[in-house]
């Protein structure tokens, strides 16, 4: 009997405690639990997406494209073939930027009679089309070229930030509004070399291998775009506005 007593004195005793530790442990669980959840809720906002910058534009504001200027009469004699000879010094203008070239006058123009002198080979007459332009730049010069026909603005200064000068066929009465180098009023066919843009001042920098003040002139972006044209296909310089608006990439 004595033995029971105790026996359920120790049961009663064990109950009693477990009854008031009882809250004690569910409160632990429960501060537990709310501890967690004010951690997730701490991670959970140290991953939610920061507003990011806008990528900047690839195409900066201004580029320029240094290289020797290649006038094509470099003696200043405007008799033939120096007065038709504005194709080849725009394909020398790229071939000495490629090879870092800065040639005194006297091989200016031995290099220009000796690409004339190719181009007569391959009965070629003074003035040359684009197609023409490239075969010598492939052929003769040892390039890959490349045609953009209808080029846009942008198009023209994306090959510029590639370190990629053009080589523009024109129609000289047009840059003539902006170019009063020319005489005459401008050729009705010419060609020029694109080497930088400022969109401060919408404009396309150029070597003008027309005049001795050619070097780095500006031409406005409208104005160029509107010029553009290549040779004729009938050949005849004053229908240079029916020929095709193209220009022409020399590539390594």
């Amino acid at each position: 009997m004595t033995k029971k007593i105790i026996f359920f004195t120790i049961l009663l005793a064990v109950l009693y405690s477990g009854y008031r530790l009882l809250p004690l442990f569910y409160r632990s669980n429960i501060e537990i639990i709310t501890e967690k959840q004010d951690d997730l809720k701490n991670i959970t906002n140290t991953i939610i997406p920061q507003a990011t910058n806008p990528i900047p534009s690839a195409t900066p504001d201004y580029y320029l494209i240094k290289t020797a200027f290649i006038p094509q009469a470099p003696e200043k004699n405007w008799d033939q073939p120096w007065q038709d000879s504005c194709e080849e010094a725009a394909l020398l203008t790229v071939d000495y930027y490629y090879k870092n070239l800065h040639p005194d006058v006297s091989t200016i123009k031995q290099d220009i009679l000796n690409m004339i002198t190719f181009e007569t080979s391959q009965s070629m007459t003074h003035d040359i089309n684009l197609s023409q332009m490239s075969l010598v730049a492939n052929d003769y010069l040892s390039y890959n070229s490349e045609i953009l026909v209808d080029p846009t603005i942008q198009d023209l200064k994306d090959q510029i930030v590639k370190d990629y000068p053009i080589v523009v066929p024109a129609n000289g009465k047009i840059l003539y509004q902006e170019n009063k180098y020319f005489k005459n009023g401008g050729p009705y066919y010419h060609n020029l070399v694109i080497l930088g843009f400022d969109d401060s001042k919408q404009q396309f920098i150029v070597h003008d291998v027309g005049t001795q003040f050619g070097a780095y002139f500006h031409y406005s972006y409208d104005l160029l775009i509107e010029s553009i044209h290549d040779f004729p296909s009938s050949g005849v310089k004053e229908d240079i506005n029916s020929g095709i608006k193209q220009v022409l990439i020399l590539i390594k």
